[in-house]
């Protein structure tokens, strides 16, 4: 029989407002690195470091990673995902699309907001064939990015806002560090080593996105966005950013 959406909702509520059972499958399969959204192609300008030998070892991987995690996605895409989240419970659609569209502008580069379009559109299909999105009207909407389709998709399954920001960091961090174990190269246990070590700072950052103020919300790594621009240009790469 097939599973409707206000039964998933139900399933991933507790009384504290956590996620349990049935929706924390699907957060996981949300956050899993075999969804199909593309992350696999991208990088974030973690190729042209390597390139360039700023990232050469475990250590420097480690710390251009987290770098990233802090300063970045936790700084910056954390915080707007839960404004998002808010925004698609409350079903403020301008709301959500319009914090989307400022997500997308703080893009420093052509290919991180081009590859962040791709995998909120592809994650959109996904949830498009899985029925928690009815209409296709979004798919033309140049304003949603991957944090935003995300926030919906657990808006949509019931799943509360501060599994919804772990998940989505991990998600972010596995991919990354799967780039790196590739184009360093490191070995399966140094990345694994990394993902227990930066992971671990995870709940911690995501408890501090949630605290921020709206003036504070900003990235702040400057490295990546010049290796992004200079990857446009690298004569042989493998990622699309």
């Amino acid at each position: 029989m097939a599973t409707s959406i206000e039964s998933v909702r139900m399933a991933g509520r507790t009384a504290a407002g956590g996620v349990d059972g049935l929706a924390l499958v699907r957060l996981l399969q949300l956050s899993s690195a075999a969804s199909p959204v593309g992350s696999f192609a991208l990088s974030e300008a973690l190729e042209y470091a390597v390139h360039q030998g700023a990232v050469h070892d475990e250590a420097s991987a480690r710390d251009w990673i987290g770098g990233l995690l802090r300063h970045s996605t936790c700084a910056l895409d954390v915080p707007m995902l839960l404004d998002m989240h808010v925004a698609w419970n409350e079903g403020r659609i301008d709301a959500a699309l319009g914090a989307s569209a400022w997500l997308l502008a703080c893009r420093e580069s052509a290919e991180l907001r081009s590859g962040d379009r791709r995998q909120g559109q592809a994650l959109l299909h996904i949830l498009h064939g899985a029925g928690l999105v009815a209409s296709r009207t979004l798919f033309s909407d140049d304003r949603v990015g991957y944090a935003c389709a995300f926030a919906l998709a657990a808006s949509n399954l019931g799943i509360s806002a501060r599994p919804t920001s772990i998940a989505f960091s991990y998600a972010w961090l596995e991919n990354v560090t799967l780039a790196a174990v590739k184009l360093v190269p490191l070995g399966q246990t140094s990345g694994q080593r990394m993902l227990f070590e930066l992971g671990a700072c995870i709940p911690a950052l995501c408890a501090n996105a949630e605290r921020l103020e709206p003036d504070d919300i900003a990235a702040g790594a400057p490295g990546q966005a010049l290796a992004s621009a200079l990857h446009e240009t690298q004569q042989t790469r493998i990622f699309l950013s």
